[in-house]
């Protein structure tokens, strides 16, 4: 059911969810600072300002509130279903002309960096990029992505911003809130490359609200067109970052488990990140989980109570 009001948009959605996706949603709103409250018939109902989300036991979920229309966009469908239901089109052809495509890595994983990398493209680059496959970095090899970040960084020019986990940690708990580090970092990609390059748009994947993007950029990107797409590594500019994000976040977990002498795993399954967070803890102490890992994640909460 989707139900609009004619003055502010979207106001009512609902769906129903599969057991896996209610379990996907509930983990996103608890790392994400939503409030949970009790409700008759429901599995939780989780509220912050301007949003109320209903998950009822027989899986239909409802959202309510005047940013009902962005968390369908740029949550729910997105992370959540994998399905378009509001008419966004599936795939992107590709923006023409020049531009700076942005991506991010490690926003799921418990352990190692958040990533956000950008590229400036232009003509010649993109048929470089065609020549070279590149594309979404989910369906590439480690061992291909690896190649493909040594020919981005020396034949393009592009930007990255790793946030280790001491500093996530603390933006974290100045923020509270993913989606805003993400708008930070990719901002700071954006300004780093407009200081090498002259361009007037940027492409980025769908995360959050473009305004927490825009807000981010100061005097010099702010005269730059930002453009929000779903699934956005369908244009290449994106996809190269998305390769060269990937590969940067690799390289970083990899030097932490180096430091740690840990495995420390990609992802944030229980069955593979519970075992090598209590194994940090068993060798390095409680506190040292700030310096490997995304706190927040409700990972920690069960490595401290179990």
């Amino acid at each position: 059911m989707i139900s609009r009001d004619p003055a502010s948009g979207l106001t009512t959605f609902s769906c129903r969810l599969s057991p896996e996706q209610s379990s996907l949603l509930e983990d996103y709103l608890r790392e994400n600072s939503y409030e949970f409250f009790p409700a008759a018939h429901a599995r939780f109902r989780a509220r912050r300002p301007n949003i109320s989300i209903i998950l009822y036991n027989s899986g239909k979920l409802l959202v309510q509130g005047r940013e009902t229309a962005d968390f369908v966009q740029f949550v729910l469908e997105p992370r959540i279903t994998g399905e378009v239901r509001l008419g966004y089109e599936e795939i992107l052809s590709g923006f023409p002309g020049n531009r700076i495509g942005v991506d991010e890595s490690g926003k799921g994983d418990y352990f190692g960096p958040l990533v956000i990398a950008g590229v400036y493209v232009d003509r010649e680059g993109e048929e470089r990029l065609r020549g070279l496959n590149v594309r979404d970095s989910k369906k590439i090899s480690a061992r291909r992505i690896t190649e493909l970040c040594r020919i981005i960084q020396k034949d393009f020019t592009s930007s990255v911003v790793s946030i280790g986990p001491e500093r996530y940690n603390q933006l974290y708990a100045t923020m509270k809130n993913m989606n805003r580090i993400l708008a930070w970092g990719h901002a700071r990609v954006i300004e780093n490359l407009l200081a090498k390059v002259g361009c007037s748009k940027a492409v980025l994947d769908q995360f959050g609200r473009k305004d927490q993007v825009l807000k981010a950029l100061m005097k010099q990107g702010r005269s730059i067109e930002v453009i929000q797409q779903f699934r956005g590594e369908a244009d290449i500019a994106v996809a190269a970052a998305s390769v060269l994000a990937r590969g940067e976040f690799v390289a970083g977990l990899n030097k932490k488990s180096k430091e740690f002498d840990i495995s420390l795993p990609l992802g944030n399954s229980k069955e593979k990140v519970l075992p090598a967070a209590r194994e940090v803890v068993r060798k390095w102490g409680i506190e040292s989980l700030v310096k490997v890992a995304k706190v927040h994640f409700k990972t920690t909460k069960e490595v401290i109570t179990t």
